[in-house]
């Protein structure tokens, strides 16, 4: 019955009706030989006709059979006995007939093809590039985070707090879905209570499409630099600087050895940093030293370094009194080792590659500078009173 109501109807709706068909054909006949390719010329057709609009719709819907015709004959030999093809080679002679189409004449352009995975496409290219997957799948690039350890240690964190710890031992920086980053601290003299970082262990997770599981671990006057697949590894400064890429997490880490001691600074992306559960809640990149681990920098302990001594060697390196200024300070005095001014100046230079946002790179922090008083200058402060007050009687 709706063949014939089809038959019969005026030919705008006799190609609507045949259009129906291929639809049907094309989403319900799936059980077409495999050699066969009628069900792509279906698909073509339709593609081609379905939204024919304008003065010219007629030559163009002639041009569009012509291109059916000429698809079924390609994959006649593929199609013998095979129903749906059938079907549309006499249905296509009907509709030419009916729109006066000749056999002969231009085409419809071919419809384009979707890439093949392989070729640099996004399932085979990006899925281990983090930013350009990223963008693939939000429209826009990832947000990122830094965080940084440094001296004795001082922790800035994904937060841009800053701390500074009273920690021995090892510590976890980052502790998430994928990386694992522990510090060890030892005391720099025995007669200190400073203490700096000596040891880094970076475990970067197992992700199975992109990498198995590996370990980087500098120590003083170690800092290896492999190399991967995954993971680029490079030599800034031989034996000082080393910057690890991994492309498929977003995120890049330095590593610097400054005297004897080392610091880490990462640029993370946020989707990256935050990937952690509840049970995995000691990070200092992400809360900081714990409350009974942090100290004031004005406790400053002299161990042979006065305070005004290197507040000048500071200010060589660190123009702007900030948090990395009063760090620096802190460290040259409680440890009386003036290469501390080059990790807190390597620890800023970090900052200005890794944050996101350059108006945060500088902390302010009134009242966190050391206060120790030298003890010439404490003298000269004592004779002057003295007089004073001898003069007063």
């Amino acid at each position: 019955m709706g063949k014939s109501a089809c038959s019969t109807s005026p030919q705008q709706l006799e190609s609507t009706c045949f259009i129906l068909r291929a639809l049907f054909l094309l989403l319900f006949c799936g059980h077409a030989c495999c050699q066969c390719k009628i069900l792509r010329c279906n698909a073509d057709y339709v593609a081609a006709t379905l939204n024919l609009r304008g003065s010219n719709k007629d030559v163009a819907y002639c041009n569009a059979l012509r291109s059916y015709s000429h698809c079924t004959r390609k994959t006649a030999r593929t199609c013998r006995g095979d129903l749906v093809y059938h079907s549309a080679v006499h249905g296509i002679e009907d509709l030419m007939i009916q729109h006066n189409c000749s056999k002969e004449g231009p085409t419809s352009p071919p419809r384009p093809r979707p890439p093949a995975p392989n070729h640099q496409g996004f399932e085979s290219l990006d899925i281990c590039n983090y930013e350009k997957s990223f963008l693939y799948k939000h429209g826009q690039p990832p947000t990122y985070q830094h965080c940084a350890a440094f001296g004795d240690p001082h922790v800035r964190t994904f937060h841009d707090e800053f701390h500074t710890c009273r920690v021995e031992g090892s510590w976890p920086l980052l502790d998430n879905n994928y990386l694992f980053v522990q510090a060890t601290s030892y005391p720099v003299a025995k007669s200190s209570n400073a203490t700096a970082t000596g040891k880094l262990t970076i475990i970067f997770k197992n992700m199975k499409e992109c990498i198995d599981q590996k370990v980087y671990q500098a120590e003083i006057d170690n800092l290896p630099a492999p190399g991967g697949s995954s993971l680029t590894i490079q030599e800034r400064a031989p034996g000082q600087h080393v910057e690890i890429r991994a492309a498929y997490i977003g995120t890049t880490i330095a590593v610097r050895q400054a005297g004897r001691q080392l610091s880490f600074s990462i640029r993370a992306a946020k989707e990256v940093a935050q990937a952690f559960t509840e049970e995995q809640d000691l990070q200092l990149c992400v809360g900081g030293c714990p409350p009974s681990q942090r100290i004031s920098r004005s406790e400053c302990h002299h161990t042979g370094i006065a305070a005004e001594t290197a507040r000048l060697l500071c200010k060589e390196k660190l123009p702007v009194e900030d948090v990395y200024f009063q760090s620096c300070v802190f460290d040259v005095v409680t440890s009386g080792d003036a290469n501390f001014t080059l990790a807190a100046r390597g620890a800023l230079e970090d900052a200005k590659m890794f944050h996101p946002d350059a108006e945060k790179l500088h902390i302010f922090q009134t009242g966190a500078g050391c206060r120790l008083i030298s003890l010439p200058f404490l003298l000269v402060i004592v004779t002057s009173n003295l007089l004073a007050i001898q003069l007063c009687f």
